[in-house]
């Protein structure tokens, strides 16, 4: 057994298989692959093996996508049969809605090259007539996926990492891991059987690594201690049934194809072929997460007991979907743990807080991620950057307020749902209110309807107090929700008089030091600004493309307060921290970091009467022109008193329009929120909503971190060289400018449908040839039409240039605007008083 290795990874089933295989074909032949048991003892073993393309999120539905090509060619390489059985996948809607929901995935499925074909309820019929039809509106079918067999499928990825190197190793449990300062000294325990158990023995071994990868599945939570972590990464049951053999089907396979995996997502099931039957597979309500701690040293390869009673009308709206299935008896039965996370999506990329340790961890549907995940995980860790932007699975994106009882809730929420509507504007319930700003009640006695944001609760927009009868808070759609028009109101508040916004979840960090001018000169793009103002910039990745924005203010020679998105607190800590430790071991000046984001409570007030609402509570010599544009210029800042309240205000508006950011003592909050509501009664203050400002933001080309921004583009590609200083030396300029512009970031605006907006997943199209996609969406009150932003061929990026935005399966002309197609000069946001 090897005790020094490049990369070691922990965990064998199908995910860390993959991982071990994709790094050896990556060039790395020192890599060995640990499992405490057998490969495929954990929740690859009774996994169903399904390969559902179906994803709304742009990076899983590329790895999705990678996992079915790559399964295809396994044999070929490995001489091994995976098990593929390529039957298309077919997707059913009893409702109009669930259709709507298809279109939407379905552009988005052609933003990755996703193939897929619509089915009226006759055609399924003439297709597969023993699944009823009558009650259904249509589907939506991809003929290029179908199901695998696990075990199969992750024999022939540890064939191919053998082949390739790879040293496997079973029956080693990890108990410890340890960082040097150069390589992990992971210490390992050889487990033997005994009464049927697994046991620890006296054999140890201490193995040094230079990078770590966690695939522990079910056993996350003991990774989480042994590392010192937090990884909100739990199973929830899911069980599933087997059919005897129905007659019907028999008959119908001796001259016909198998059937597609069929899906009714209306009744919350999946069910496919299994050996002349049928299997079920439901996702209930009231399925519970197990393991919160720790899985019992007897609990190996087995399984709960089966609770019919929690899947009863699953199982009868099976029967009803495929009559046939209703004399059939049960054959078998399954009720296992498969890990999940809060938002459903695995936790894939860097350890919060440690060095080249990695984590691939709650992976709901691991069998389709497992491949892809394998590929760009190990393009992460040997290259520094996959090809696409990994920042929505990035295991940083849950800060250290997350805990066990808050995943374990959260992820039974992420299980119920997988069914359920994913409307773009959905706000799921479970664990709510958790994080709140001081002036969360307030809010919520205006009206305030909250989202939520990193925990953080935040008002998505402000409805009627008291509503009239019918009016439903909660009517979400894939079209116009109920909210709309409350959002519209809002958004042109803004624009013709002021409105409130609670920015209280914006990440906040100090850095400073005698090092810190010098260090962040390097670590951003942009040049910094003179004390007392400020600048937009970006800390690049290795690749050259965009690791996070921020907004920066200089209080100091050497100091300096930094603001990026709310959703991304960890993350953006996490790499300023490792860049300040590099920085210093390098021998530079020292640097300090503090995360404060829970000390200072933000409101942006924006319009043209934000001055006047501002000048009727500030405390000064001369109020009269404390405000105004001698005195405190576009793009400064300035400690200023409002009323009790000392603030530091940041003439900056995220809407594009006059206005500042006041950054004030959290504790504070509701005095400073009390005596703006009174001094803006006067002005007609509105309170304002993130989904207006989202709309506001875009009439402006703002692009957005997490949606126009991101590690799958450089900021020149976003079409942003006036915040990148090419005069300096930075982190990722030769990468950046190596890369060249494969795409820019546009706006355009959308003659499309009456009653519905983009919502930034959209496919373009130019002459019928797609060209791009959008990446954010919405509705624009200065043009009266919806509004997005994108990315196309750069020479299709000229203002007046004539695309086509394909949304609810129709394709709507669109027309590139000029960069900031709202007030383009800035006049109003430098507007004086």
């Amino acid at each position: 057994m090897k005790t020094q290795v490049r990369a070691l990874v922990v965990g064998g089933g199908a995910v860390g298989t993959s991982i071990a295989y994709h790094l050896a074909r990556a060039g790395w032949s020192d890599v060995m692959l640990l499992e405490r048991d057998e490969l495929t003892s954990g929740s690859t073993w009774h996994a169903a093996g399904l390969l559902p393309y179906f994803n709304m999120s742009y990076a899983t539905t590329h790895i999705h996508d990678y996992s079915i090509r790559f399964y295809k060619g396994l044999e070929e390489e490995t001489g091994l049969n995976p098990g593929f059985f390529v039957v298309g996948n077919l997707r059913m809607a009893q409702t109009r809605e669930r259709m709507d929901e298809y279109m939407l995935y379905a552009t988005t499925a052609e933003t990755c090259g996703v193939p897929y074909e619509w089915l009226t309820p006759k055609e399924i019929g003439a297709r597969w007539p023993l699944v009823r039809t009558d009650d259904l509106v249509g589907a939506l079918h991809h003929p290029t996926d179908g199901y695998i067999n696990p075990a199969d499928v992750t024999m022939a990825m540890a064939r191919g990492a053998r082949q390739r190197g790879v040293a496997i190793e079973r029956k080693w449990q990890v108990d410890g891991y340890e960082w040097t300062g150069a390589a992990w000294r992971v210490t390992a325990t050889k487990m033997v059987e005994k009464g049927g158990n697994l046991v620890p023995s006296d054999e140890r071994v201490v193995i040094e690594a230079e990078h770590v990868v966690t695939a522990t599945g079910n056993h996350a939570q003991r990774t989480a201690r042994l590392l010192g972590i937090r990884i909100p990464a739990i199973p929830v049951e899911h069980q599933f049934i087997v059919t005897e053999p129905d007659p019907a089907l028999v008959e119908w396979r001796k001259t016909n194809e198998q059937h597609p995996v069929l899906r009714d997502a209306d009744a919350k099931w999946y069910v496919r072929e299994e050996r002349g039957g049928w299997i079920l597979g439901p996702y209930e309500r009231g399925a519970p997460a197990r393991f919160l701690y720790d899985v019992p040293e007897s609990f190996r390869a087995d399984l709960f007991p089966l609770d019919l009673e929690r899947i009863e009308a699953e199982y009868m709206s099976m029967i009803h979907r495929i009559p046939s299935s209703e004399e059939v008896g049960l054959k078998d039965d399954y009720n296992g743990p498969i890990c999940y996370t809060p938002d459903g999506n695995p936790l894939l990329g860097p350890a919060p807080g440690l060095r080249n340790m990695w984590l691939a961890e709650g992976f709901s549907f691991g069998i389709t991620a497992a491949g892809g995940a394998g590929k760009y995980l190990a393009d992460l860790i040997v290259e520094g950057e996959a090809e696409i932007d990994m920042a929505s699975l990035d295991p940083r994106r849950y800060g250290p307020w997350m805990t066990t009882e808050y995943a374990a809730r959260k992820n039974e929420e992420a299980y119920e749902h997988v069914y359920i509507l994913h409307h773009p504007d959905e706000e799921r319930p479970a664990c709510r209110p958790l994080r709140t700003s001081p002036a969360y009640d307030r809010q919520k006695a205006r009206g305030a309807q909250f989202g939520q944001v990193n925990g953080w609760e935040r008002p998505n927009y402000y409805g009627p107090v008291d509503a009239p009868e019918g009016f439903d808070h909660d009517a979400r759609s894939f079209r116009r929700g109920g909210w709309w028009p409350h959002a519209v109101e809002e958004a042109r508040a803004i624009r013709e008089g002021v409105g409130l916004i609670d920015a209280t979840a914006f990440a906040k960090h100090v850095v400073k030091g005698p090092g810190a001018t010098d260090f962040l000169d390097r670590f951003t793009c942009n040049r910094l600004p003179k004390v007392g103002r400020i600048s937009l910039t970006y800390a690049l990745t290795s690749h050259g493309t965009v690791r996070t924005e921020y907004t920066v203010l200089r209080t100091g020679e050497q100091s300096y307060y930094l603001v990026s998105a709310g959703a991304w607190a960890a993350y953006d800590g996490d790499a300023l921290i490792r860049a300040a430790e590099d920085w210093v071991a390098a021998g530079n000046p020292g640097v300090m970091v503090s995360d404060v984001t829970t000390q200072y409570g933000v409101f942006a007030i924006a319009g043209p009467r934000s001055r006047a609402v501002l000048g009727r509570l500030i405390r000064d010599a001369d109020p009269g022109t404390a405000l105004s544009n001698k005195r405190f210029p576009w793009l400064s800042a300035r400690n200023i008193e409002l009323g009790m309240v000392p603030v530091t205000a940041i003439r900056v508006a995220y809407t594009g329009e006059l206005g500042w950011e006041l950054h004030h003592p959290i504790e504070m909050q509701n005095h400073l929120w009390d005596r703006l509501m009174e001094a803006g009664e006067a002005e007609g203050l509105r309170l304002v909503g993130a989904r207006a400002q989202n709309w506001l933001r875009q009439e402006k080309s703002y692009r957005a971190f997490g949606s126009e921004l991101g590690r799958d583009a450089t900021p020149l590609e976003a079409d942003l060289p006036r915040f990148v200083d090419l005069s300096k030396e930075f982190h990722g300029k030769a990468a950046m400018e190596a890369t060249g512009i494969r795409s820019t970031c546009v706006t355009v605006l959308i003659d499309g449908p009456e009653d519905a907006d983009p919502w930034g997943r959209e496919a373009l199209y130019a002459g019928g040839e797609r060209v791009g996609r959008l990446t954010s969406g919405g509705y624009s009150v200065a043009f009266g039409t919806s509004i997005g932003m994108g990315y196309v061929r750069p020479d299709l990026a000229a203002p007046g240039t004539r695309l086509e935005v394909k949304m609810l399966d129709r394709l709507w002309s669109a027309e590139v605007q000029r960069d900031s197609p709202y007030d383009p000069e800035n006049a109003r946001l430098r507007a004086d008083g």
